[in-house]
């Protein structure tokens, strides 16, 4: 089995409009950066939206993200005093960072398994989520009809701190990153509130998906703001 990182990042920039062809720009230049990078077992360079429908209309040029799953938190760390850090934080009029343990995966993500298999399962304190997918294009349709409740249900889902849409591509957002109170609170939402269990059925049934990912980790650090707090 595929032993799980050291340590997971995601980086959030939200960008002023007159910064956003640079933020689109460095989206292609850091992919080179990152092949360099010591310690980076997976790194995805993403786009991000409202994350209410997971169409174009969602997506926000104004907000960019980095995910890593890291060798090491030293890596880490390491990568954090680099020209890619230093580049957003020129570019950026905000940024929230998290650092993350993985407590649970299942699926890939172009044909990987970033987080491993690892051997813990819950623990104390603040959780968050990954969820991707990718669509099967004559399953988009239904796909994009059937989120909105879902998104909505989620916006008011008891001990959620922060939800926002993230993908590969500009357009068409293809998952979520959730930041939770707790483990409780995220499988209340998951396997509780009927919007979610109807989707999730129907993605069996219909299936929708070419490729999925769900994973779930410790939440270790935040820190940094975004929409002007810190989650």
């Amino acid at each position: 089995m595929t032993p799980a990182p050291g340590l997971v990042t995601l980086h959030l920039w939200s960008v002023p409009t007159r910064a956003v062809v640079a933020a689109a720009a460095r989206m292609a230049l850091d992919r080179r950066h990152l092949a360099r990078a010591s310690g980076v077992r997976f790194a995805k360079l993403l786009g991000t939206g409202s994350g209410h429908t997971f169409s174009v209309a969602d997506a926000d040029p104004h907000r960019w993200a980095l995910l890593v799953a890291w060798d090491s938190p030293a890596d880490a760390d390491a990568f954090e005093d680099g020209r890619t850090v230093r580049a957003w934080g020129q570019l950026a009029r905000e940024r929230l960072r998290v650092r993350m343990r993985p407590l649970s995966s299942r699926g890939t993500w172009s044909g990987a398994r970033p987080f491993g298999a690892p051997g813990r399962t819950r623990c104390p304190g603040p959780v968050a989520s990954i969820t991707r997918a990718r669509l099967r294009a004559l399953k988009a349709p239904a796909f994009y009809r059937a989120v909105p409740p879902v998104a909505a249900d989620l916006q008011r889902a008891p001990g959620l701190r922060l939800a926002v849409g993230i993908g590969e591509a500009p357009v068409g957002l293809q998952g979520t990153f959730s930041l939770w109170n707790d483990d409780a609170a995220l499988r209340h939402f998951a396997h509780r509130r009927s919007p979610h269990l109807e989707v999730v059925r129907r993605t069996a049934a219909e299936h929708w998906y070419a490729e999925e990912l769900f994973a779930r980790f410790q939440v270790l650090d935040v820190e940094g703001t975004l929409d002007g707090r810190t989650p």
